[in-house]
């Protein structure tokens, strides 16, 4: 059984391709362009944090990765820019990533990131309450959120573990 795809009404911004591919093709090569690219430590950090501690990753995997999510993150943030250009507003929000992921199809995603940015507001919130002067919970200790609790990877691994 075969599956056509129609990607006529596709909407990526020519420009943006064209720099993101010509940005990969020149690190893959060897020339410039690594500027444009996800810092690889970080991308590697990120990679080890959901593996065994055991685990090892090859650099092939970690460059592979790199362009990906640098693609990824590049593709998103292009529609985002596009609505803003159209809303005639210079600065991209959360929630124009949000609306992006989901004009995109990914709304897993923007699922995630909503309630992602939703905790993230409240912790900002909160931070800002305790630098005015009370900086703990009512019991004498500090408050601590973690906000990673709200991505589907990291549930992932709650639900293996049975701790959730």
């Amino acid at each position: 059984m075969s599956e056509s795809f129609n990607f006529n009404g596709f909407n990526q911004p020519q420009s943006h391709s064209r720099a993101s591919n010509s940005t990969l093709q020149d690190a893959k090569d060897g020339g410039g362009g690594h500027d444009n690219l996800l810092p690889i430590a970080n991308v590697g950090r990120i990679m080890k944090g959901v593996l065994p501690p055991q685990a090892k990753i090859s650099k092939h995997a970690k460059e592979t990765i790199q362009e990906c999510a640098t693609e990824f993150v590049g593709f998103v943030t292009g529609e985002a820019s596009e609505r803003c250009r159209r809303e005639r507003r210079k600065t991209i929000n959360g929630d124009d990533i949000c609306h992006a992921m989901r004009s995109l199809g990914l709304d897993h995603y923007a699922d995630a990131m909503r309630r992602y940015l939703q905790r993230y507001r409240e912790s900002e919130e909160l931070a800002a309450a305790l630098n005015s002067g009370n900086g703990t919970d009512g019991d004498g200790k500090a408050i601590q959120i973690d906000v990673r609790a709200e991505l589907s990877i990291f549930r992932g691994n709650e639900q293996q573990d049975g701790s959730m």
